[in-house]
């Protein structure tokens, strides 16, 4: 099934979790991919894991000359680039009377200023291939859950974001969307403070009496949503749900 046959895609924060599974959906499918991330070993690994055209470069994407030589690297893998898919990001959990303002700084750096400079970085390349820009949502923007206002803060940024790259870049035939998934296992949690990955895969299990569909999802069940959004030529400013309907507030017995 080769629907994103020779498309060249940079998918930022891709050793693990969505970006990870983004990855491996979009090389089966035969695009050229690069991934990027801060973990070299965890980008060796899905490298390694994944059979096809794909290849990683170590950076951070709060770093200048890193995102430029990201953007670089996917030009040169891919002989042009098609599509940014700007997923890194960082979680900061807590209340409001324990907020530290270096922590706000930090990760609206990482998950909202990172992608915006990455598009500014790709911008000429994407003019030349009438490519796209996908972001990440996250359903923290349509249920509230409590401790975790910085995050759904940059959440909210990026969905108010795609629709304003997608009015100012239409003239330039660049498509901007946005993915805004539900509870998928990721290691996100684990870094914000959890003690280990299968506390958080616990945690994620147990809720799924939250959702419509009666479970949380998969990172292949999200990529679908990005691949849709690359190839939809006439789809720009789309915010696309795949929550398994987290979002809509239900709770089963």
């Amino acid at each position: 099934m080769a629907t994103l046959n020779g498309k060249s895609v940079l998918i930022t924060g891709g050793g693990s979790g969505i970006g990870r599974g983004v990855a491996q959906h979009f090389v089966q499918r035969g695009a050229k991919v690069v991934i990027t991330g801060r973990r070299e070993a965890k980008l060796q690994e899905t490298c390694n894991a994944i059979s096809g055209d794909i290849t990683y470069f170590t950076g951070d994407v709060t770093d200048d000359e890193h995102r430029k030589a990201m953007i670089e690297k996917a030009v040169v893998y891919g002989g042009k680039l098609d599509a940014l898919i700007s997923n890194a990001g960082n979680m900061y959990r807590c209340d409001v009377a324990e907020f530290e303002e270096q922590k706000l700084i930090e990760v609206f750096h990482s998950n909202v200023i990172g992608g915006m400079m990455l598009v500014k970085e790709a911008f000429e390349h994407l003019k030349e291939s009438k490519g796209c820009v996908v972001f990440v949502g996250s359903v923290h923007t349509q249920r509230a859950f409590p401790n975790a206002s910085p995050y759904a803060a940059t959440k909210g940024a990026l969905e108010a974001l795609t629709g304003v790259l997608a009015a100012e870049l239409g003239k330039d035939e660049i498509r901007v969307g946005c993915v805004r998934p539900g509870g998928v296992p990721t290691e996100i949690n684990v870094r914000a403070g959890l003690s280990s990955q299968e506390e958080s895969d616990k945690r994620l299990a147990d809720m799924g009496n939250l959702h419509a569909l009666g479970r949380p999802g998969t990172s292949a069940e999200v990529a679908e949503a990005f691949e849709y959004l690359v190839n939809a030529n006439w789809a720009t400013g789309n915010v696309l749900t795949i929550d398994g309907g987290l979002g809509l507030g239900v709770t089963y017995e």
